[in-house]
């Protein structure tokens, strides 16, 4: 048996391919159309430098700070994804795995293991909802997740219909019945790693979002509810408004990459913002987060909490982020390959990858905290930055 520790993030991602059929795995490859934008969050980060310093480097570093007024041991929390079929205990595992790493989970509305369960796994949970259904059940929702202990509200707005790959998209069944186990049966048997872990918690991959199920029904399909989310008409900055005054604590607005929706957010009196494009999963040619971050931060950074969301693989990349202004990152694949390679270890895992690497730059940059971070540790090339919806003006570095 091979070594079940792995040291990259990219090790990871490479473990999980070879683990989990191939639609699995496939529907974990996100980007649309050509992927220009999912290839850009990743391709951005390698154009930055770092400027380092060689001597009086700091003996101690402190990764420490808050994110909508929870406690985190390093500036990385876990942005919500939906479905993790990837492993039995999906959601759970990945709640576990923060908690004990010191850090804050994002739980998405198309989970698929019900917010009370993971909460009770990390109380620093934040809710992710989308703007889909009735003004009523939506209100329902917010209070099962407060009921619950919720410690805060992500609404995501970076999720378009945009759909196609020049790639191919997976064959993913609505439901695991008879016939659709038999057409993804030479695939699994393909992977007898993990058919074995679900054989073992005697339970089919569960293609059902538990927190989008009315009291006393059953819970919807994944394919269900995203039917109920398409034929939703998307808010308006009045809906955001409303969707705030009804929860009453902290609340991120996800998917800003333009400056005037960003003032538009702090008007709409959000606590935090993640810079973010779905992970290139919606509009392709959308730019990359880390290039518009520094814009967003100039216009609005000193009244919200700056988040950004999109292509981070590795420490030296958060690093990257802080100094060009966010508060801290979130991480979507990176988590997932790391449940798919070995579950809640793989997780942890992951998140002390990218705390060994946050370290590792801070004291090449002679820095003692991540909040001593200042744009003068990164090199960012002449024509790097993307500024959206703003006038043109001085570049905001």
């Amino acid at each position: 048996m091979g070594n079940a520790w792995f040291e990259t993030v990219v090790e990871a991602q490479r473990r999980a391919r070879r683990r989990l059929p191939r639609s699995v795995y496939s529907a974990l490859l996100a980007g649309s159309e050509r992927g220009a934008s999912y290839r850009d969050n990743m391709a951005a980060f390698a154009e930055l430098g770092f400027a380092p310093h060689v001597a009086d480097l700091s003996a101690k570093r402190d990764q420490e700070t808050t994110v909508m007024g929870q406690s985190v041991s390093l500036p990385v929390i876990i942005s919500p994804t939906g479905v993790q079929a990837v492993h039995p205990d999906g959601e759970v595992a990945v709640a576990r795995a923060a908690a004990a790493r010191g850090t804050a989970m994002g739980l998405s509305s198309f989970a698929s293991k019900p917010v009370e369960e993971v909460v009770a796994a990390n109380s620093r949970t934040f809710f992710q909802m989308y703007w889909m259904g009735s003004k009523d059940w939506m209100v329902r929702r917010m209070e099962r997740a407060r009921e619950a202990g919720a410690a805060g509200l992500i609404v995501t707005l970076d999720w378009s219909f945009s759909h196609g790959r020049d790639w191919g998209s997976p064959w993913i069944p609505e439901r695991l019945d008879l016939r659709a186990m038999a057409r993804l049966a030479p695939q699994a048997l393909s992977r007898p790693a993990w058919l074995a872990e679900y054989a073992r918690s005697r339970r089919l991959p569960d293609l059902t979002v538990p927190n989008l199920a009315e009291p006393g029904e059953p819970a919807p399909t994944f394919f269900g509810a995203y039917g109920e989310w398409m034929q939703t008409p998307p808010p308006t900055w009045d809906d955001i408004a409303w969707m705030r005054r009804r929860w009453d604590g902290p609340f991120m607005l996800k998917g800003i990459c333009r400056v005037d929706d960003a003032r538009r957010a702090v008007d709409a009196g959000v606590t935090a913002i993640s810079v973010s494009n779905h992970g290139g999963n919606n509009l392709d040619g959308t730019p990359a987060p880390i290039r518009v971050l520094p814009s967003v931060v100039a216009a609005v950074g000193d009244q919200v909490e700056v988040l950004m969301d999109g292509g981070v693989r590795r420490g030296g990349d958060v690093v990257k982020a802080l100094a060009l202004g966010a508060r801290a990152v979130m991480i979507g694949r990176a988590y997932l390959w790391g449940l798919a390679a070995g579950g809640q270890a793989g997780v942890e895992n992951v998140l002390d990858i990218l705390r060994g690497g946050i370290d590792s730059a801070l004291l090449g940059l002679g820095r003692s905290s991540i909040h001593d971070l200042t744009p003068d540790d990164v090199l960012v090339p002449e024509g790097f930055t993307r500024t959206l919806g703003a006038a043109p003006g001085p570049d905001p570095r």
